[in-house]
């Protein structure tokens, strides 16, 4: 591609991503002169973070579109064309469990669940029995594809498994379970499985890409709530007693967290770039593996695959980079003031707004859009797709803190969540069902679970009576089941918009 041609395309995806992080800077000024009062003192380098996160975010979609969804779809097309379905399983296991293990997000969830609960919770097992879940949803997922099973059968199958579970899980767990369904799709993860999904669905004959090629993500979200519940279930047998007694582990845990998020230095960024080296080394392994062993075929276009695979590194790297200069320390440290303030809708505002800002510019979410698009001819608008996805965080997310401060059960917002998903899907039109199903995994990634889960833990911690255990968790569960049921309410609208316009 001539340069003059690649400068305009990267200058097109700069301006979007400028647009996608709008939505954030108003949210934050607008709680910054509201609540806080001041101009922050450090307000060059947020300003500086945030122009190095949407250049990171041009990077990525860059890259995507250059290397990880050309190879993801090649090497879906080429285990069709094999016709090994031992291979492709395993395929699908070891790239499902390789992308999770070394997951950043859950290694911080896993590692905040072994503080507070004395080490009961072991953050290395956690982290196996979610990536072992992980790679059976994306083994399960691929063989629904091969066998042409509509969707919603599994899913809702696996929602009935999760709400009995649920009655025999100890408290302590279920949050952590829910959570867990929500941080195991990376950025990275995310776009590659979309397109192995698609890849495969467009190889075999009687399947469509849009109704058949989506849905690996909503396994990945799913699983992990059935695996994590069981392991809880096995260590509280064996180590009944509470772990209420941990309350100020806690709080020096998010203390940390928060304290880490704010002093940032630039000796960092060689850190985070190895960090994300690390993170996608395991996915790389497992695919150039997979292609030269048993594929046994070179990489088509060898040379702009590599180009894309370096841009969504580069692109990844000063997205996060951006996010510890600019977002972080202003974000968390206004979820944290609003926790110690007495006006709780001012908690559900933020709560709602930082849901709904975060959300448009989550670059998981962003791949899985054009992704749809593209494959539904048009029918699906990319952008009012991730509107109605940051709807439905937004108010997932706000619900979710109402929960934390009437102190409910979390498992009871949870159920009634899942029979509303379950009711929708019987109207819901065929080719928005996966989409829908698959929008509530990537709505949980780089930019929105550590607001969230800061969120979530201050309440937990501020509010008399709270345990930061039981009810600090789940706010990420919330934001990852709402989205389902905002997706496919667009889904019935469009449909009936559509009809009503055939009519006339």
């Amino acid at each position: 591609m001539p340069v003059g041609e690649s400068a305009k395309l990267f200058l097109g995806d700069l301006k979007n991503a400028f647009k996608d992080l709008l939505p954030i800077v108003a949210v934050v000024a607008l709680f910054q002169a509201a609540v806080v009062r001041a101009v922050p003192e450090n307000l060059v380098p947020i300003l500086v973070g945030l122009f190095i996160v949407a250049v990171g975010l041009a990077l990525f979609i860059r890259g995507l579109e250059l290397g990880i969804f050309p190879i993801g779809e090649n090497l879906a097309t080429d285990f069709a064309r094999k016709g090994s379905l031992f291979w492709l399983l395993l395929f699908a296991f070891t790239i499902g469990f390789s992308t999770t293990v070394a997951e950043p997000a859950l290694i911080a969830i896993a590692e905040k669940a072994a503080a507070i609960s004395d080490g009961k919770i072991d953050a290395f097992f956690l982290r196996m029995t979610v990536a072992a879940s992980v790679g059976f949803a994306i083994t399960l997922g691929v063989f629904r594809i091969l066998t042409g099973h509509p969707i919603q059968y599994y899913i809702i199958a696996g929602y009935v498994l999760v709400v009995a579970i649920t009655f025999f899980a100890p408290p302590e767990i279920v949050g952590l379970a829910y959570d867990s369904g929500g941080v195991t799709t990376s950025t990275v993860t995310v776009p590659l499985v979309a397109a192995l999904g698609i890849g495969l669905a467009s190889s075999i004959k009687g399947r469509n890409p849009t109704i058949d090629g989506f849905g690996l993500i909503a396994f990945a979200s799913l699983t992990p709530m059935i695996f994590v519940q069981l392991y809880g279930i096995a260590v509280y047998a064996f180590s009944p007693e509470s772990a209420h007694e941990s309350l100020m582990v806690m709080e020096e845990a998010v203390k940390e967290t928060v304290e880490a998020h704010q002093r940032f230095a630039w000796s960092d960024i060689v850190w985070d770039l190895l960090a994300v080296v690390k993170d996608v080394a395991p996915i790389l392994a497992v695919i150039f593996l997979f292609q030269y062993l048993v594929i046994k075929k070179p990489v088509a276009h060898l040379r702009r695959v590599a180009v894309g695979i370096v841009l969504v590194i580069l692109g990844l790297y000063a997205f996060i980079v951006g996010l510890e200069m600019g977002l972080f320390p202003i974000g968390e440290t206004i979820a944290f003031q609003l926790t110690t303030m007495g006006s709780v809708w001012l908690i559900y505002l933020f709560a709602f707004l930082i849901g709904f800002s975060t959300t448009m510019a989550e670059p998981s979410l962003l791949a899985i859009a054009i992704k749809a698009k593209e494959v539904s001819d048009g029918r699906i608008d990319d952008f009012v797709l991730r509107v109605a996805v940051a709807i439905g965080v937004a108010i997932g997310i706000a619900l979710g803190a109402y929960r934390i401060v009437a102190g409910d059960a979390l498992h009871t917002y949870i159920i009634v969540g899942y029979l509303v998903v379950i009711a929708l899907t019987w109207f819901a039109p065929r080719y928005i069902i996966p989409i829908a199903y698959d929008s509530g995994g990537v709505t949980t990634s780089t930019v929105t679970v550590p607001l969230v889960a800061a969120l979530g833990l201050g309440l937990a911690q501020n509010i008399p009576g709270r345990d930061p255990l039981v009810d600090g968790f789940g706010l990420i569960a919330f934001a990852s089941l709402f989205p389902m049921i905002t997706v496919m309410g667009y889904g019935i609208y469009a449909q009936h918009f559509a009809r009503k316009e055939a009519r006339r």
